[in-house]
């Protein structure tokens, strides 16, 4: 479904207090990331703040600004997803489920906007009425929160907002940026349940997330990051019992460190390629 071969992203900045602050500066933000993404199948991203999950995201949609420097290659059933081709297939069949609310248009009330993003997807207006009722009730929005503008919505609503957006657009790839951030656990579990019946119906969701423990039920597999690399590609059942089926230490050490896992702090001194994690 998806290839990402040798990705690599770079930002410019400048920095102040240097000598020659006005020059312009790049900071590597992915760093030669390669993955195959199937069909079928809810792969999570996982990392900290800064590990570059967003920024994948909206490379794979063709979001980033101007003035990024991406090299490396991009390939959607098979074909070069090119920025051209991004946006032919943008609120169609790639999909995105944003981190920031501010995706919501202030001016125009829930249920109208999940209307539209039906409507993007070419459905005809009464059968994308129908469809954003159906996903508004599925994920709880009663008929306040329907008629609500953003601004009304508690986070959690809004982020539901969202993601019933992505799931009346019938995207084929629809990528979850943090969906369950501000959810109460049942409307996370609901959240996520809603993604894995995507992938069952044989979609392909890619799950970005901090939270290993939530992602882990539902996922087939998970890649993990740290500072813009790829720590490592893992099938979700590896992360088990005491980590020995992982192939790196940071992995291990994201897996020990659940709260499940009795938050081990032992520090792991060398990982299989021989690198030390604290």
């Amino acid at each position: 479904m998806l290839t990402i071969d040798h990705l690599t992203l770079q930002l410019p900045y400048y920095a102040h207090g240097h000598a020659s602050w006005w020059k312009r500066r790049w900071a590597t933000c992915l760093d030669d990331l390669t993955l195959q993404i199937s069909a079928g199948e809810v792969h999570a991203v996982v990392g900290a703040s800064g590990a570059g999950k967003s920024l994948l995201a909206y490379a794979i949609m063709g979001l980033l600004p101007p003035a990024a420097r991406l090299s490396g290659q991009l390939n959607y059933q098979e074909k070069p997803l090119d920025a051209v081709r991004q946006r032919q297939l943008r609120g169609r069949e790639l999909a995105l489920i944003p981190q920031s609310l501010s995706a919501l248009d202030p001016l125009v009330r829930t249920h109208r906007q999940v209307t539209w993003a039906a409507q993007r997807a070419g459905q005809p207006s009464t059968g994308a009425r129908h469809a954003a009722q159906r996903a508004l009730d599925h994920y709880q929005l009663d008929t306040q929160a329907q008629q609500a503008y953003a601004h009304e919505l508690s986070g959690g609503m809004a982020r539901r907002v969202l993601t019933a957006m992505a799931h009346v657009s019938q995207a084929q790839l629809v990528i979850a940026d943090e969906p369950t951030v501000g959810l109460d656990p049942h409307q996370r579990q609901r959240v996520l349940d809603a993604l894995r019946g995507l992938a069952d119906q044989g979609k392909t969701v890619i799950l970005i997330t901090h939270d290993l423990r939530h992602a882990l039920p539902v996922a087939d597999r998970v890649t993990i990051m740290r500072d813009g690399k790829q720590v490592e590609t893992a099938l979700a059942c590896a992360f088990q019992d005491d980590g020995t089926s992982l192939n790196h230490g940071y992995s291990q050490a994201l897996w020990l460190a659940l709260p499940d896992n009795a938050f081990t702090t032992a520090t792991i001194s060398k990982d299989k390629q021989g690198v030390s994690v604290a």
